[in-house]
C-alpha cells in the first residue's frame, strides 16, 4: 500500500514521521516481531478489549480478540489489542456503574493519545459496552462493536435457569422453606455454565441488542452465545469489516443519529429490555449531540408490544433467541409496523431496513407475531412523573405484576439498602403487603454510583404468607435480569435533597402506572415544612481519588449519570509529539 495514498490517516503522524521520532515509534513496535512492512501506511485498527478474569462476563474476550485480529490482517490493516478497564456488576464494589464513566474516560483516551485509525470494541458485562460506546462516540474514529455473546441457558432439575433472574427466585424459595441451602449451592453452578454474559435479558444482553439496533454492531451478531463458533466467525467479520470503514471513513457520528436513538429505544421495549438502557442511552446520546430525554422512553414506545418472550418478563434464554432468529427478526417486524428509521445507516454502511429485509423467524413462540405479543403495546418502559419524581423515574411494565400498577399503599421508609437488610427477616418487622418499600440513598451521588439494590426481597414473613410481590420504590437501579414491581431511577435522588428524601413511614404513596404518575399524598405546605429542615445525611468523605470525582461531578438519572465534564464529542486531533 502506498503511504503517500493515504496522508489522512492518524497513524501516519507516528509510523510515517521522520527522524527521531519515527525511529521510535517504529523501532519499539519492531520489538513484538513485527517486520517493517507494517508501517506501509495500512490502517493501524486498536482492538480495545475489556478481558478480565475479575470480569466472568469478558474472560473469553482474549480469545474473541485473536478472532478480531484475523479479520483485520486478512483486510490488509494492522491490528493491535490493548486493554481497557473491565467492569462487572459480578464482583464489582460498591456496584460497576460507578466506574462506567471512568471506562469511558479511559477508553477516550486512549483510543486518541494512540495511532490509531479505527477501533474494534470488545465488550460483555452490563458497564463496558455503553462505556466503550461513550469513548468511541467522544473520539469519533471509524468503530465497531463486538459484544462477546451470551452464556448458554442454565440447566437445573430438568428446566432451563436464568443468570440473575433465579438468583432473585432462589432467595426467595430459601427465606420461604421452599429449598434447601443444599439446592441452592447446586444451582449456582447450574445458572453459569460457559463463557459469557447473562443469558437472559438483563442489562448485558440488553445493551448487545442495542449496540445492533444503534448500528454499531454487525447485524445478527448480539445474540450468538459465547461458545458458539459463530461468535468467533461474527467478531472475525467485523475485523475485516473496521479495515473498510476507515477507508470509508464511516465513523460513529454518521451512525449514531437521532433516528438510530429512536430504533433503539423500540427494541428495547420489543426485546423487554432492561431499564438500565435508559441510562446508557442518555448518556451515549449526550456524547454525540443528540437530543433525548426520558419523555422519549415513554412516547416512542407507546405502539410497540413486548414481542420476545425471556426471562425475566417471559419463558426463554437468549440461546433461544438467538436460534429463533435474534434481533434482526424484531427490527423487521417493527419495520414492517412502520416503526423503523430503515434508513438509518449501520456499520455495514446500508441502512438497517436493508439489513433485515429478509430476517426469518424460526420459532414463533420464542419472537412471537406482531399480532400474538408477549405483552400488548405500551408494555415497555414507562416513564412516570409527580410530586415524588419531578424530574421522572422508570418502571418495567413487562416485568411488574398488572394488579399493583395502580396501587396506594402506607409508605415504609429506609434511608438505605443496608437499613432494609437489617431488618427485613425480622418477624415483628411492620409492614404489611399492600404497604410500599421506600429504599433511598442508592442513587448516582448517595451511594455512590446507583447500584443495582432497588428490587430489594420482600420481607420474610410475607414471603411465608405467599406475597410474591410489593411495590418497591428507590433512586436506585435494579438488575436488568431482576423483576417485580419496582419503581427505580427516581429524580432527583434523595441524596441532593430531592422529594425522595422528605417521605415518612406512614405517609401514603400513589402508584398509577397507567397515567403515568407517582405521588407522595402529603401537602405541599407540609412537604416543605420538611424540605425547609432536611439537611443531607453524612457520607463517608471523600476528599480526593475517583469517588471524589465522580460525588462532584455526576449528573442525575434523568440525564444519564454521566459526568457533565464528558457530554460532547473531543475528537480525534492527532495530539503533540512525545520525544
Amino acid at each position: 500500500m502506498d503511504a503517500e495514498a493515504t496522508p489522512a490517516r492518524r497513524s501516519r503522524h507516528w509510523f510515517g514521521a521522520e527522524g527521531r521520532s519515527g525511529m521510535v515509534y517504529r523501532s519499539w513496535m519492531r520489538n513484538q516481531g513485527h517486520g517493517p512492512e507494517v508501517f506501509d501506511g495500512r490502517p493501524v485498527i486498536g482492538i480495545a478489549s475489556t478481558w478480565s478474569e475479575l470480569a466472568p462476563c469478558n474472560a473469553h474476550l482474549d480469545r474473541v480478540a485473536e478472532s478480531v485480529k484475523r479479520g483485520v490482517w486478512q483486510a490488509g490493516g494492522f491490528p493491535l489489542v490493548f486493554p481497557v478497564m473491565a467492569t462487572g456488576e459480578t464482583l464489582m464494589r460498591p456496584t460497576a456503574m460507578l466506574y462506567r464513566n471512568l471506562v469511558a474516560m479511559v477508553g477516550e483516551e486512549l483510543i486518541r493519545a494512540n495511532p490509531l485509525d479505527g477501533v474494534v470494541l470488545l465488550s460483555g458485562c452490563d458497564k463496558t459496552t455503553p462505556g466503550l460506546l461513550m469513548a468511541a462516540a467522544s473520539v469519533d474514529l471509524p468503530a465497531i462493536m463486538v459484544t462477546g455473546g451470551p452464556m448458554l441457558n442454565g440447566k437445573f432439575q430438568g428446566a432451563d435457569v436464568g443468570s440473575g433472574t433465579h438468583v432473585w427466585k432462589f432467595e426467595a424459595e430459601v427465606k420461604a422453606g421452599r429449598m434447601t441451602a443444599a439446592e441452592c449451592a447446586v444451582a449456582e453452578g447450574c445458572m453459569a455454565r460457559s463463557n459469557g454474559h447473562c443469558m437472559t435479558m438483563g442489562t448485558a444482553s440488553t445493551m448487545a441488542c442495542l449496540a445492533e439496533a444503534l448500528g454499531m454492531q454487525l447485524p445478527g451478531s448480539a445474540s450468538w452465545p459465547a461458545v458458539d463458533a459463530r461468535r468467533y466467525e461474527t467478531a472475525q467479520a467485523a475485523g475485516r469489516r473496521i479495515v473498510a470503514m476507515v477507508d470509508e471513513d464511516l465513523r460513529p457520528s454518521a451512525i449514531l443519529t437521532r433516528e438510530s436513538f429512536e430504533n433503539a429505544i423500540r427494541a428495547n421495549a420489543a426485546i423487554g429490555g432492561s431499564t438500565n438502557a435508559v441510562l446508557h442511552l442518555l448518556a451515549l446520546a449526550g456524547r454525540v449531540g443528540v437530543e433525548l430525554s426520558l419523555d422519549d422512553f415513554d412516547r416512542l414506545v407507546r405502539q410497540v408490544p413486548t414481542l420476545v418472550d425471556l426471562m425475566p418478563s417471559g419463558r426463554f434464554l437468549m440461546e433461544d433467541f438467538c436460534y429463533a432468529g435474534g434481533l434482526p427478526v424484531v427490527l423487521r417486524r417493527l419495520a414492517e409496523a412502520g416503526l423503523l428509521h430503515g434508513a438509518a445507516v449501520t456499520v455495514t454502511g446500508h441502512g438497517v431496513g436493508t439489513e433485515v429485509a429478509d430476517a426469518g423467524c424460526w420459532n414463533d413462540e420464542v419472537i412471537r407475531p406482531w399480532d400474538k405479543p408477549l405483552q400488548a403495546a405500551g408494555s415497555g418502559t414507562a416513564v412516570l412523573t409527580g410530586n415524588l419524581c419531578p424530574r421522572g423515574a422508570v418502571l418495567k411494565q413487562s416485568a411488574a405484576s398488572p394488579h399493583l400498577l395502580a396501587h396506594e399503599g402506607r409508605a415504609v421508609v429506609f434511608d438505605s439498602p443496608e437499613d432494609y437488610h437489617a431488618v427485613c427477616d425480622d418477624e415483628d418487622l411492620d409492614v404489611a403487603a399492600d404497604d410500599v418499600i421506600v429504599v433511598r440513598g442508592a442513587g448516582p451521588k448517595g451511594y455512590p454510583g446507583m447500584p443495582e439494590v432497588a428490587n430489594v426481597p420482600i420481607p420474610t414473613k410475607l414471603l411465608r404468607q405467599g406475597v410474591t410481590d410489593m411495590v418497591r420504590i428507590s433512586d436506585g437501579r435494579m438488575s436488568g435480569t431482576g423483576f417485580g414491581t419496582v419503581v427505580l431511577h427516581v429524580s432527583p435522588e434523595a441524596a441532593v435533597g430531592g422529594p425522595l428524601a422528605l417521605v415518612r413511614t406512614g405517609d401514603r404513596i400513589r402508584l398509577d402506572v397507567p397515567g403515568r404518575s407517582l405521588d407522595l399524598l402529603v401537602s405541599d405546605e407540609e412537604l416543605a415544612r420538611r424540605a425547609a429542615s432536611w439537611t443531607e445525611r453524612p457520607q463517608a468523605a471523600d476528599r480526593s481519588g475517583y469517588r471524589w470525582l465522580y460525588r462532584a461531578h455526576v449528573q442525575q438519572a434523568d440525564e444519564g449519570a454521566d459526568f457533565d465534564f464528558l457530554t460532547g464529542c473531543r475528537g480525534s486531533e492527532v495530539p503533540r509529539d512525545s520525544h
